[in-house]
């Protein structure tokens, strides 16, 4: 595909994007929440702040991330098995031939490089059903999808690895090495270029999508994990888990021009619809923190016990904060940082997804 083509495209999806947030409360918006070791995701209605549903049959799922239109959720999984073997139930709208060419057993010597697999699910959102199982090579622990919907990219921090996965064809596309346990994943706004945390050397590496090749690497605290870009893409905040600061690194410059200071064993983090308040999760010491960035102005309450991921709901100036040691998430307004509500989830949640409803 033309690049320009594929920029027009992305464009055209942020602009849906954007138009769609803005009635996301009104509309009946839902938030998808993974439970990991649970193997299923729970569906909550925004405006209920209530579970309303669950999809079942996600071994170890831990990474989620919705497709730009709204069609579908792609699943990861932390639960790895040998090649070839185990291979996932066929869904019902695949062909055994499909199927068969997907999940059969690679080459003694594919088997060698990559020992281990993993399934990655494609859940169409309209019926709650998986149309489709990708195996990548190693565990998935977070997901993100390009702004065009083309692409998704799944981190496997076992093997020091991205997958890129084409969601027109549901081939793997590329793994590409980026550094020892890459956490997190997310694209910029053109879908040119990808971002990864590396949490094990300390670093966020840049994949140039054209070519799948590490293009640049910016040194940052220790032990970053999650990351979230600002709204024009100029910005990335990534979270780091052995310092307990927030590295900014200035996309143009290629390297961190700020840092925050926010508490220990630090894990969820999100901006305001704005982009002019940076949340964060400082599980160590059961707090919830909002930073003005403009003014540097902190806000915290406590949040107990364990606060983990965490997610701004667009459109709603709400929260969705989970607990890394009750099933549940709390309600949190994001202007005054108060409780205003929980939802029961019957797990551990995880990457929480903003999406429409079924």
């Amino acid at each position: 595909m033309n690049k320009n083509i594929r920029n027009a495209i992305a464009a055209a999806f942020a602009v849906a994007l954007v138009a769609g947030t803005a009635l996301s409360a009104a509309a009946g918006e839902r938030i998808y929440i993974p439970l990991g070791s649970a193997g299923e995701v729970v569906v909550v209605e925004v405006d209920k702040d209530a579970v309303v549903g669950t999809i079942v049959g996600l071994p170890a799922v831990h990474g989620l991330a919705g497709t730009p239109d709204g069609r579908y959720l792609i699943a990861g999984s932390y639960q790895e098995r040998e090649a070839g073997v185990g291979a996932p139930t066929k869904p019902s709208s695949v062909s055994g031939e499909e199927h068969e060419a997907h999940h059969r057993a690679p080459a003694a010597d594919a088997q060698i490089a990559n020992p281990v697999i993993s399934t990655v699910s494609v859940i169409r959102i309209e019926d709650q059903s998986v149309v489709r199982r990708i195996d990548v090579p190693g565990a998935v622990h977070h997901v993100a999808v390009s702004p065009s919907g083309r692409l998704a990219a799944v981190t496997h921090p076992n093997a020091g690895t991205i997958s890129a996965i084409d969601l027109d064809t549901y081939e793997v596309v590329a793994t590409v090495a980026t550094g020892a346990l890459p956490n997190y994943a997310v694209f910029s706004p053109d879908g040119d270029q990808l971002y990864v945390s590396n949490a094990g050397d300390d670093t966020v590496s840049a994949i140039d999508t054209w070519r799948w090749i590490v293009g640049w690497k910016a040194p940052v605290g220790g032990s970053p994990e999650h990351v979230v870009l600002s709204n024009a893409g100029a910005s990335i905040y990534v979270n780091n888990v052995g310092d307990g600061t927030v590295s900014v690194i200035d996309v143009a410059d290629r390297k961190v021009v700020r840092t925050i200071p926010v508490g220990t064993t630090l894990h969820g983090i999100d901006l305001s619809d704005d982009g002019g308040t940076l949340f964060v999760a400082a599980l160590g010491e059961d707090t919830l923190v909002g930073v003005e960035l403009a003014t540097g102005i902190y806000r915290s309450t406590p949040l107990s016990p364990a606060p983990y991921h965490l997610a701004a709901v667009r459109g709603s100036g709400k929260l969705y904060v989970s607990s890394a040691d009750e099933p549940k998430v709390w309600v949190v307004d994001q202007s005054t940082l108060s409780v205003i509500g929980e939802i029961p989830i019957g797990g551990k949640g995880h990457q929480m997804v903003q999406g429409p409803g079924a």
